[in-house]
């Protein structure tokens, strides 16, 4: 089984054309595509912080009025064309950019699987087409068959308090098709928050993740998400 803590979506992480102008400025050319999460404040004020640990001010955008369909937390994928570096901060890279299309990704976290809630949390078939960790998040890129109704997905586990004992954690990927038609081929990402599974005392937990596709193959992974040097994110 590949390991989750080493696996990247490698192809949306770096640029499609990733070279400088020969005069150290950006070339409008030029694009990257990456997951973040969406910083917004009251007074207007945005800013990107990508899974690479880079920080994007957006200056330009192909759609005006972009960031109002957004609220501060939100997971994102953007496509963006760096415009200049931001020197205010040597702490972290910072950069200038123009948005050039940007889009949600559903993030949520893992829920405990029960009687009550076993038919809503469905039972279909769902590909993995990778899978990769970033921060606290387990990410997904997905494919599923569909129409025109919404589908669910979920990442779950047996009810009860995690102990070091327990690992691997089992953790389940569940769909729900909502009975839709299997007409055309979807692919959707979803990010799932790790935080649940911390145990006192430990700074790393292991667990597996396994799912079923539409031939009833079962997929399984795992992975180890290490928190030693992530802070709990506030309530």
């Amino acid at each position: 089984m590949k390991k989750l803590a080493f696996g990247i979506l490698m192809g949306l992480l770096v640029a499609f054309t990733s070279c400088l102008d020969d005069d150290d400025g950006y070339s409008l050319g030029n694009y990257w595509i990456g997951f973040g999460i969406y910083n917004g404040d009251d007074a207007g004020a945005v800013s990107l912080v990508m899974d690479n640990g880079s920080v994007l001010i957006p200056v330009a955008a192909s759609s005006p009025g972009w960031s109002s369909h957004f609220s501060d937390g939100d997971r994102v994928l953007v496509n963006y064309t760096i415009l200049d570096d931001d020197d205010t901060s040597s702490a972290v890279e910072r950069y200038l950019v123009k948005v050039n299309d940007i889009s949600d990704v559903l993030m949520k976290g893992i829920m405990d699987i029960t009687e009550e809630i076993e038919d809503s949390i469905g039972n279909d078939p769902i590909i993995v087409q990778d899978a990769w960790i970033s921060d606290s998040l387990l990410n997904f890129r997905l494919k599923y068959w569909g129409y025109n109704k919404t589908h669910f997905l979920n990442l779950v586990k047996e009810p009860g308090e995690l102990t070091a004992d327990d690992q691997p954690f089992q953790l389940e990927l569940r769909h729900n098709a909502n009975d839709d038609q299997e007409s055309i081929p979807y692919t959707a990402y979803v990010s799932f928050s790790l935080n649940s599974l911390r145990v006192d005392g430990l700074d790393s937990v292991r667990f597996e993740v396994i799912a079923t596709d539409y031939d009833g193959v079962a997929y399984q992974d795992s992975g180890v998400f290490n928190y030693s040097n992530l802070e709990l994110p506030t309530p």
